[in-house]
């Protein structure tokens, strides 16, 4: 299954290609990006299921537990704002699976298909997005094709990659952006702790909840970080519920409509043909995509070059 965080790729796609238009005079960049990306996956990956996550504007949990939370993200470019319900309609026109619920951001909805994937029918599950908080759903069935650079520069994470970047595992992702807490949503975590003494302290005590249960150890080795970690227990408690992703919201995966059998080819060219999207067009017409055979090989993702 290709799982693929709508929001995150819409906004790099956005960024990432100059502001191209339609006849009409229309920036349609996110929308050709997102989809230069999405026809890439099914030549190149041939998945048996697709599903596509996004956020809704509506405010999160998130939010009622920290009121400052995405509080100093700058307000979206008024020329991306109608491309994200111009690739809805095209998914929409394709048939592809899409979920998004009031109150819950793309990223509970994507650990709640993954999780349910997995369950349901041991589904190997590969995330397509650039948020970094998702790495704490990598494990031995889930991994994560991040982009590093624009959208045709990926690198794809694993348990060990994960491992190797961050000196821990990535169930400990959360515990650790408990303590580092995160910029770009705004939260703090435990100040004067960066990376590096993060990764050593879970490393070492190998949870949150057991470095504050050895706080007179680290007192003993050194005075100074023990200080930081009781002065700021609450706020890397809170960072801790914020970062943790939700694994049991309220969808249901229906394996069978997220089945790239069923995607709407003749629903695709139409809308295709009404952005004037001639290349996108042309792969797909010597693209299938059809659920791939058991014995066809896969092309592995890392290969993978999304533009």
């Amino acid at each position: 299954m290709i799982l693929i965080d709508g929001n995150a790729i819409l906004h790099r796609a956005f960024h990432a290609l100059p502001p191209l238009t339609n006849k009409d005079g229309i920036i349609v960049n996110a929308v050709y990006g997102f989809f230069s990306m999405f026809l890439k996956i099914l030549e190149d990956q041939k998945p048996d299921f697709i599903v596509v996550c996004f956020d809704k504007k509506a405010p999160t949990f998130r939010k009622e537990l920290f009121v400052g939370y995405q509080a100093k993200r700058p307000k979206m470019s008024e020329d991306l704002v109608p491309q994200i319900k111009f690739v809805h309609d095209v998914l929409r026109h394709a048939k592809v699976e899409i979920f998004e619920v009031d109150g819950y951001e793309a990223d509970d909805l994507i650990g709640t298909v993954s999780v349910q994937a997995v369950a349901d029918g041991g589904i190997e599950v590969y995330i397509v997005s650039g948020d970094r908080d998702l790495l704490q759903l990598v494990n031995n069935r889930v991994k994560m094709i991040a982009p590093v650079t624009g959208l045709t520069n990926m690198i794809v994470f694993d348990e060990a990659l994960v491992s190797q970047k961050y000196g821990i595992k990535p169930s400990q992702i959360v515990d650790y952006k408990a303590l580092v807490g995160d910029a770009s949503d705004n939260y703090p975590g435990v100040a004067g702790i960066g990376p590096k003494t993060a990764s050593a302290l879970i490393k070492e005590y190998e949870s949150l909840e057991n470095i504050y249960k050895n706080l007179d150890k680290i007192k003993a080795k050194n005075p100074n970080l023990a200080m930081k970690l009781a002065t700021d227990a609450e706020a890397a408690g809170l960072a801790q519920k914020l970062a943790q992703v939700v694994l049991d919201a309220p969808i249901t995966l229906d394996i069978e409509k997220s089945g790239t059998e069923h995607l709407d080819k003749a629903g695709m060219v139409k809308e295709f043909e009404k952005y004037g999207f001639k290349s996108l067009l042309n792969r797909l017409n010597g693209s299938q995509p059809t659920a791939v055979k058991s014995e066809e090989k896969k092309k592995p993702a890392e290969q993978m070059e999304l533009l």
